[in-house]
């Protein structure tokens, strides 16, 4: 009798067990399902949200969401076929370039200046990054700011970085250039090389400036065409009249530098650019506008249209003397002098002496005399006349100055870097007669 009540009291228990079991199991699975039903109407309630505020994006016309941007659709519709010239479409090696990702990194060129950038990361701010370019330019309304245009080879796409010891300069034919510090600018920097540098020019449109200082200084010169010397005008008018321009070392932007322009000039590149620089220099060098127009004799030929609202705008806002910027701004520059014999180019016959876009430490010919100033403009600089000869001195050009490198018996000239220590620079000038020295030289390359 114990015996079968002891199996009814097991089996009493096992179904009390099991029907436990299905309860707690069931409610389990019917949690699970809330849950997850729960998760499930979050993420579609997410998902319909962005869905949403897509959908309340306004886009122009053609135009999509970057996310949703196809690159190789964008690329593949106008890749260059084989036996296809790459530089055609947009005068840089355009198969290089398709090969890049929206996506690619971009190498820091900052890295010289690293340690210091930490040192004096505080009392810098501004200079951080290319981003933060805006933010210098608010801090004084009056202040121009330009990054380091770091070089992107046009042939192969390779990132270059550029010194950071360059201003923004121009010779009297009014081209742009780089100008490298002094030394004694170079050693003012040691202490801190992030510091903004003050630059006499910017390159091109490259720059953050307050929206409604831009405004207040006139803009752009309506007048001007296309491309070119709009970067000389505005320049001038910052300093000029009351404000600052600055390159800022640590924000660099990488820029494609092409041979030829993509797209096509009224007239010619040449008459365009001498018509926007014309009217750089008419309305802000005053009288020194004179030099220009004796390193670049052409210049005269080309209209360049209405001036007077510029006039007009520099007397209003009491803008200072273009011998104020060449004295406070951009004293580097040389300024001929009642001294020099000669301002232009040095000709016999059709050709004319020509640097051959060479600087420093490279042998000079002759070239056709275009009349356009840039490689044709040598200044006489007189030294040590006496009462025989005009002058006794050297043929400068910019930094430069012609020198016979050594080469007295071959003819052979070239540039090299002035020393005012006479020598290999020092040429006699009489009246009526040939430049002694760079006679043969003529002869010999005429040949």
């Amino acid at each position: 009798m114990r015996r079968k009540s002891r199996i009814l009291l097991c089996f009493a228990v096992l179904w009390v067990l099991g029907i436990a079991y299905y309860f707690y199991s069931g409610t389990t699975l019917s949690r699970k399902d809330d849950w997850s039903g729960i998760n499930s109407n979050r993420i579609q309630s997410h998902s319909n949200a962005d869905d949403k505020a897509h959908s309340l994006e306004t886009l122009p016309p053609g135009k999509v969401r970057w996310q949703d941007f196809d690159q190789d659709l964008y690329v593949g519709a106008t890749v260059v076929r084989p036996g296809q010239d790459p530089y055609a479409r947009n005068k840089f090696n355009q198969v290089e370039s398709d090969k890049l990702r929206m996506d690619r990194s971009v190498p820091d060129t900052r890295h010289d200046h690293r340690d210091a950038l930490r040192s004096h990361l505080f009392s810098y701010a501004c200079t951080v990054s290319p981003a933060s370019l805006q933010f210098c330019s608010r801090q004084d309304k009056t202040r121009v700011v330009s990054p380091i245009i770091d070089v992107i080879n046009m042939d192969n796409f390779q990132y270059v970085g550029a010194s950071a010891d360059l201003k923004g300069g121009f010779d009297w034919n009014l081209v742009f250039k780089w100008d490298y510090m002094t030394l004694e600018q170079r050693r003012a920097r040691q202490g801190n090389p992030i510091a903004p540098i003050k630059t006499p020019m910017i390159a091109g449109g490259l720059f953050v400036m307050d929206k409604n200082y831009f405004e207040e200084l006139g803009k752009y010169d309506m007048m001007m065409d296309v491309w070119g010397g709009e970067n000389l005008e505005i320049s001038f008018r910052v300093w000029q009249c009351g404000g600052s321009l600055e390159i800022i070392p640590c924000s660099r932007v990488g820029h494609v530098f092409r041979k030829q322009h993509p797209y096509t000039f009224p007239g010619g590149s040449g008459t365009v650019f001498a018509r926007n620089t014309r009217r750089a220099a008419e309305v802000w060098m005053d009288d020194f506008k004179n030099f220009y127009y004796a390193a670049v004799p052409s210049a005269r030929n080309v209209p360049y249209g209405n001036i007077q609202s510029r006039l007009e705008m520099k007397k209003r806002l009491g803008c200072k003397p273009f011998k104020w910027y060449l004295e406070n701004v951009y004293p580097e520059l040389r300024v001929p002098d009642h001294q020099d014999i000669a301002f232009g180019a040095l000709q016999q016959g059709q050709n004319c002496l020509d640097t051959l876009g060479h600087f420093a430490d490279g042998v000079v010919g002759v070239y056709e005399c275009h009349n356009a100033g840039g490689n044709q403009v040598p200044i006489f600089d007189p030294r040590v006349p006496d009462h025989q000869d005009i002058a006794f001195g050297a043929l400068q050009q910019g930094q430069n100055c012609l020198d016979t490198l050594g080469h007295f018996a071959d003819g052979v000239v070239g540039v090299y870097e002035c020393h005012n220590a006479g020598g290999n620079q020092a040429r006699e000038s009489r009246l009526n007669e040939s430049l002694t020295g760079f006679q043969s030289a003529f002869l010999m390359y005429q040949q």
